[in-house]
């Protein structure tokens, strides 16, 4: 279990090398002075899990705020990717990013979408490489659906520690959790709140219920269902917010409900 600042959130480990705790903090489009600013409030609300990629332009910010935040480095787990058209060009991206961050290593470096056709297995061994040089702890990919991750599995015998995809209760999909699970390989979800009506009246209901916001309704079933959730959030008092998971857990009933919006889309 990770600890927060107060709260206990739940990790998952990643090939028995990294703690992955399951609520992390997203900085998709958040840059300059606003990035560094968002990380250090994250840090301080409890947040131990950064995501960030060299696609968003922020790695040198997140690598600031989380130095001057005081929190130890080996307390915190931190995620980037690899963009696609960067194929061929592993190591010297890496470099930049660890340059960018200040790290020696990253806890989980991303493919952060498949590159273009017959490139993915090379790339993918270009990571493996990596995690032996000690420069990543566990390597992953994002927005690949389950034939992409056979490829590699079959080409290598190495699965991807995560698959990183858009995700919410409206787009639940049992089979899919249960054939990255069945591989061995943890979902992540990203834009948890863009893809979910926060409106929806069986979430402000269930947050009524338990006296949350439906935002930590959502996270909470996130949480619940083991499934690694990154919200983003630029304000303050929304950061800490979405940090308070603990205090309520939601029914098999409620649970199930949610599960069922995926089905209204």
């Amino acid at each position: 279990m990770g600890k927060m600042e107060g709260m206990t959130i739940p990790s998952v480990t990643l090939g028995g090398v990294a703690e992955m705790p399951l609520l992390g903090f997203g900085t998709w489009q958040i840059r300059g002075d606003a990035a560094y600013e968002a990380v250090r409030e994250a840090l301080e609300a409890g947040y131990r899990h950064l995501d960030t990629a060299t696609m968003y332009g922020n790695e040198a910010e997140v690598g600031r705020a989380l130095r001057d935040s005081g929190v130890p480095r080996d307390e915190v787990f931190v995620t980037t990717k690899l963009p696609p058209d960067r194929a061929g060009r592993e190591r010297a991206t890496l470099d930049q990013s660890l340059a960018a961050l200040g790290l020696d290593a990253v806890d989980l470096w991303l493919i952060h979408w498949p590159p273009s056709r017959g490139k993915s297995v090379a790339v993918w061994r270009e990571f493996l490489t990596a995690r032996e040089e000690g420069r990543v702890r566990a390597v992953g990919v994002s927005n690949y659906d389950l034939g992409d991750i056979d490829e590699l599995i079959a080409e290598t015998g190495e699965k991807p520690a995560v698959n990183q995809i858009r995700f919410g209760p409206t787009l639940y999909d049992a089979k899919l959790v249960a054939g990255h699970r069945e591989r061995g390989v943890v979902v992540e979800g990203y834009s948890p709140f863009k893809t979910t009506n926060l409106h929806d009246p069986v979430l402000t209901r269930i947050a009524t219920a338990h006296g949350v916001d439906p935002a930590r309704v959502v996270l909470r079933w996130h949480v619940q269902h083991e499934i690694v959730v990154i919200p983003k959030s630029v304000t303050p008092e929304r950061i800490a917010t979405n940090a308070q998971l603990d205090g309520f857990v939601l029914t098999n009933e409620e649970m199930a409900e949610i599960d069922a919006l995926a089905g209204r889309r």
